[in-house]
């Protein structure tokens, strides 16, 4: 008897000991976070499995089912507009979006860390109450009263209850390390309403995914949105004012950064609002340097304050 009750108790110390950790990333916003690049144009480098683990919430207008459901899996192409999972199928789309580059060069980055990603976006969706196709308002009570905020919680929720996110048996402990906020399209093109408000509604969101994640100071990253010029109509009137409001975000809170290099990414000739597959394989690698970049600098400043 006492063999086995020493057996036993090594046996649940190896597995406390040797569990695996996960740097988990939220990525989150609205199309050009969903992905429209196409897969067969992927650089080869990017079209195999990787080792990173991702939980794709379900995307879904306002009041509708299954918003936020998922399931764990290897990281592949097909995680673009067009991806659906019922939470024991991910079905995969012939797009992707950031999430690729994103993960290899972290990898890069942190060769000897496991990274997960958990990422919920839908296109045309804005921040300020009954924008866009739908919005992200915490304040939202129409039908259901059930949202993109609601349905980002649920994905973040149902994410971080998994124990066991790569199958091997062994439990599973998730960091929360970064937020990835790429949105604002749809704010700037709406009303000069919801632009004027743009740093209340972003600043409110990113404190309420710090406190979903449990971690006040989790570095952000807000990607700038563009105006791609091949649109007549100017389809984001407001955008400098959102644009404004991003960069004053970053300025008052020491753990988020601007990533700006959107500006210089290609858009198709035939679609105004979002980029070419090369600007995905490019944000991505960028999101993640500018992650590298604002965790020593985030780091060093709670230092420095003494936040530990």
């Amino acid at each position: 008897m006492k063999k086995l009750f020493i057996g036993l108790l090594l046996y649940s110390f190896s597995n406390f000991v040797f569990s695996d950790e996960y740097l988990t990333f939220f990525l989150a916003g609205q199309s050009n976070m969903v992905g429209y690049g196409y897969v067969n144009e992927l650089p080869a480098e990017l079209r195999q499995e990787q080792s990173v683990m991702i939980f794709h919430g379900n995307g879904t207008f306002d009041n509708q089912p299954d918003g936020g459901t998922g399931l764990w899996s290897k990281l592949k192409p097909g995680h673009g507009t067009g991806f659906k999972s019922d939470g024991k199928t991910n079905h995969y789309a012939n797009r992707f979006g950031a999430e690729l580059s994103f993960a290899s060069t972290l990898t890069k980055h942190f060769p000897d860390k496991k990274i997960a990603i958990v990422k919920y976006a839908v296109g045309g969706t804005g921040l300020h109450l009954n924008t866009g196709y739908g919005n992200w308002s915490p304040d939202f009570r129409e039908g259901d009263g059930k949202n993109q905020y609601d349905f980002a919680l649920n994905t973040i929720e149902r994410a971080f209850s998994s124990t066991d996110i790569d199958g091997d048996g062994e439990i599973d402990t998730l960091i929360p390390a970064g937020i990835i906020w790429m949105q604002g399209e749809a704010d700037a093109h709406q009303s000069e309403a919801s632009a004027n408000a743009y740093f209340n509604n972003l600043t409110r969101l990113m404190e309420l995914f710090r406190a979903a994640l449990r971690k006040d100071d989790i570095p952000i990253v807000i990607g700038k949105i563009t105006n791609s010029g091949l649109s007549d109509d100017n389809i984001m009137p407001y955008i400098k004012r959102v644009q404004l409001a991003q960069q004053q975000f970053v300025e008052h809170d020491i753990c988020a950064g601007y990533m700006t290099k959107t500006e210089g990414y290609p858009y198709s000739k035939n679609d105004p609002w979002h980029y070419l597959s090369d600007g995905f394989v490019q944000m991505g690698e960028n999101f993640a340097n500018a992650f590298v970049n604002l965790e020593s600098q985030c780091k060093d400043t709670n230092v420095e304050s003494g936040k530990s």
